[in-house]
């Protein structure tokens, strides 16, 4: 294998790797309440079954990884690219963050803030990558998309209990 296409795979792992260990992270504060705190809540009638979240996540964080490659690969010198990537690790320590905050703290009033923000720091991230990679903004919608239901259940999950 040639240098640049060399150089592209590693880039590839990388940016896909990079979400991958943050999610991962965030269940060393998810996984400990599973079976017992946020079991034990009242949840809404329209909680998914507790197994569709590592998958969803797991899809999601995957195509978080592939926007942020296509938007690096095809940056070429853009001024967009500072922003873009400023904005991506933003996001990317809020979705930590609201881990931590929900099932670490178990506050889900702040939870519900910290959602709220990374909601709009998805939305931002999304219209600067979109100025270096149309894909790169569209592979982020169903992020967007799940976050804004997970704002949903975690206000309906905060106002149960």
């Amino acid at each position: 294998m040639d240098t640049p296409r060399l150089r592209t795979a590693l880039l590839f792992v990388i940016c896909i790797a990079t979400p991958l260990i943050i999610g991962f992270v965030g269940t060393l504060f998810t996984y400990g309440s599973l079976t017992g705190w946020y079991a034990l809540l009242v949840k809404p009638s329209f909680t998914p079954p507790a197994w569709v979240f590592a998958p969803a996540w797991t899809v999601l964080y995957i195509l978080m990884g592939a926007s942020l490659f296509l938007v690096l690969k095809n940056s070429s010198g853009s001024p967009s690219l500072k922003p873009a990537v400023v904005l991506f690790a933003a996001q990317l320590v809020l979705n930590l963050a609201w881990s931590v905050a929900f099932f670490g703290m178990r506050a889900m009033g702040l939870a519900l803030c910290v959602l709220l923000v990374l909601i709009a720091l998805i939305a931002a991230t999304m219209l600067v990558f979109r100025r270096i990679s149309t894909t790169a903004a569209w592979l982020l919608v169903p992020y967007l998309a799940w976050c804004c239901f997970a704002a949903v259940l975690n206000a309906g999950i905060w106002l149960l209990n």
